[in-house]
């Protein structure tokens, strides 16, 4: 089966906050899956270099109204992993548990989503979505 990885982006983030955004849905998905690297290398001086994802992951934005859509949307067969609102406030673990216990879904709002599965729904729910500049 080939595969797609988007990463979508709500496009009024700063810089930083995307770059957070982007690092925490990186770590999370690297949990969730296993057998996505490739061997590790070595150069030409004989170090050795750890294996890399083979997944291109583009980059897309999207309005966070339309995260929640993409979010909701998603077939079974496609993994999404969201990064809210909820978990970026938080300061600490237990109050990002305890806080998002006591929100509606209807109420999350999205920071950003990994979405991850076969490559036609993949690319039916990201297409209409900008590469981020």
């Amino acid at each position: 089966m080939q595969t797609k990885l988007v990463m979508v982006l709500r496009d009024d983030l700063p810089l930083g906050l995307a770059v957070n955004a982007a690092a925490v849905l990186a770590l999370s998905l690297g949990d969730a899956l296993n057998g996505w690297l490739g061997p590790e290398g070595k150069d030409a001086d004989g170090n050795i270099h750890p294996g890399l994802n083979t997944h291109p992951v583009p980059v897309l934005t999207s309005s966070g109204e339309a995260l929640r859509e993409l979010h909701d949307a998603a077939p079974e067969e496609v993994t999404v992993l969201g990064f809210t609102e909820v978990a970026r406030r938080a300061r600490e673990y237990g109050e990002y548990l305890r806080t998002l216990a006591a929100t509606p879904a209807a109420e999350i709002d999205y920071v950003g989503l990994v979405v991850f599965g076969p490559k036609a729904p993949v690319t039916k729910l990201t297409k209409h979505l900008a590469l981020m500049r």
